[in-house]
């Protein structure tokens, strides 16, 4: 199990939730933290000085894209929220392993360019939150280095050594290595659950949990409104479930110092009941199976009772968190993208699309899944060069020759951005449409019966704002009886289609759906 043998002079982690001293995720109704969040791998987005990478000055000229900051216009995405990957100093490509949590990698600027950034967000009413890995560094890393070169540095204390009683041939939970030898014949093992340049730190040392909270103190102090936590199950081992809470109450506790209002959003990839834990000290944690149901139920073309799932997991969150924000998606930087799952059928992508923007919680884009970007394994693949033009242009990036998107046919912004009928138009639609309505932006979920297994139903409830969804997944059209007393009267709100009918009946309404299309019944 992770990080038994660290050092005897560790001092343990105390679980101070055991004694009711959890500080409580706060999410009043008006949080500025609800809304859309769009993920961007700032390497593959906007290139601002012609060397072929993105970076944070390229951003920074592309935020108009994301969000204008007039809702008066309707040719930005309207995102409320930017969660930026990796972006501190690292040798690899994906800057997961940190050589200094204090600052930002020289491809992607200075810290003067994210306060920048930080700021012009902030003009147009967007929140800015970072990826932050903090259960490993480098092993470039200063405090890895020393720790290899004298075995009494206090840095020794902030990984975890194999010691005599150690199975160095341990393995992980996915079959891995996890003892690695710092150089061969050494005989110094450390610990490292993904990779041997990732050596895990040892958070049962109170120096680093200090040390990282001052990182997410320092980055609140540059601009940032939270973070987007890696693989927050694996502080401790993920058997190690309360110790992993406490800790991460811990963290927020320090953050809420500088910021009152932090978010915080863990990667908890697991099952709903392994995940609700986590909701006593975070504010949202990803809801990886709810993706995988909702693309399924878009693929196959038949409702496999999303809603009904959907808010059977909110109920398990409720156990635990005051206020849990749900945190959904398609898929992510570490998934095949959403256009290759759906086998590049853009019919689907949009029902996607229109189902994730109506469901409960915070929706989070991944960068060029609202313009349909293919990508497959290795990761590189999975995050290629954001295509704003078909071909090449102004800003362009190439920091690695795209295999999936490329082409006088590649999808791309310019290719899309006027055309009604495109898939970023849909994203455009369904975000509007989501921020218009407090039923879709703060309400609740109940499944309701179609009476056809093609056609998704549920009703989304805040105070007196009540929306009848309705998604037909399939590609013929279909007609649906509802028959309950609160749906007399509705009238429709909004539609994917000018050829949606509603018409009245005796004992509620009947709603006629073209193929592919979403309705909402006010």
């Amino acid at each position: 199990m992770k990080k038994l043998a660290a050092m005897a002079l560790t001092v343990p982690l105390l679980l101070s939730f055991a004694a009711g001293a959890f500080a409580k995720a706060k999410f009043d109704d008006d949080s500025g933290n609800l809304g859309v969040y769009y993920e961007i791998y700032v390497n593959a987005f906007r290139d601002s000085d012609n060397d072929g990478k993105g970076d944070l000055n390229g951003l920074t000229q592309k935020l108009d894209y994301l969000n204008d900051g007039n809702r008066r216009t309707s040719t930005d995405l309207e995102v409320d929220a930017l969660w930026l990957m990796p972006v501190t100093a690292s040798p690899s490509y994906h800057k997961y392993d940190t050589t200094d949590y204090y600052s930002i990698d020289p491809q992607y600027g200075t810290l003067e360019d994210f306060r920048r950034l930080t700021e012009e967000a902030d003009k147009r009413g967007m929140n800015v939150i970072l990826d932050l890995a903090v259960n490993h560094t480098s092993n470039q890393h200063p405090w890895f280095k020393e720790a290899v070169r004298d075995k009494n540095s206090k840095y020794r204390d902030y990984y975890v050594w194999a010691d005599e009683s150690t199975d160095i041939n341990e393995k992980g939970p996915w079959g891995q290595q996890l003892w690695y030898e710092t150089y061969p014949g050494s005989g110094d093992y450390y610990y490292a659950l993904f990779a041997d340049f990732m050596p895990d730190l040892n958070f049962d040392n109170p120096e680093v949990r200090k040390e990282m909270i001052n990182v997410g103190k320092f980055w609140l102090k540059q601009g940032a409104d939270g973070f987007r936590l890696d693989a927050a199950m694996h502080i401790f081992g993920e058997q190690e479930v309360d110790k992993n809470v406490a800790w991460w109450d811990e963290f927020k506790q320090g953050l809420q110092e500088v910021k009152k209002d932090v978010y915080l959003v863990g990667e908890v990839w697991d099952r709903p009941e392994k995940i609700a834990p986590y909701y006593k000290a975070l504010d949202s944690l990803f809801n990886f199976d709810l993706s995988g149901k909702l693309l399924e139920s878009v693929r196959s073309g038949k409702d496999n009772g999303l809603a009904a799932f959907s808010r059977q997991i909110l109920e398990q969150y409720e156990a635990y968190g005051s206020n849990p924000i749900d945190a959904q998606f398609l898929t992510n930087h570490d998934q095949e993208r959403t256009m290759s799952v759906l086998g590049g059928d853009v019919n689907k992508a949009k029902m996607a699309a229109s189902i994730l923007l109506t469901l409960p919680g915070n929706p989070f884009m991944y960068y060029g899944e609202e313009i349909g970007m293919l990508g497959k394994n290795p990761h590189e693949y999975i995050r290629e060069p954001f295509r704003w033009y078909p071909e090449g242009g102004e800003g362009q990036t190439f920091w690695e020759a795209p295999r999936d998107n490329v082409g006088p046919n590649a999808v791309s912004v310019e290719t899309q951005t006027n055309d009604p009928d495109s898939l970023l138009s849909r994203y455009r639609e369904m975000i509007r449409i989501r921020h218009d309505s407090e039923a879709l932006m703060k309400g609740g979920i109940e499944e309701v019966q179609t009476g056809d297994d093609k056609v998704i139903g549920y009703k989304r409830t805040y105070k007196n704002d009540s929306v009848l969804v309705l998604h037909n997944l399939s590609g013929e059209e279909a007609t649906v009886k509802l028959d309950r007393d609160d749906f007399k009267g509705r009238k429709l709100e909004f539609a994917t289609s000018d050829y949606v009918k509603v018409a009245k009946t005796r004992e509620g309404v009947e709603v006629t759906i073209p193929a592919y299309t979403s309705a909402g019944l006010k």
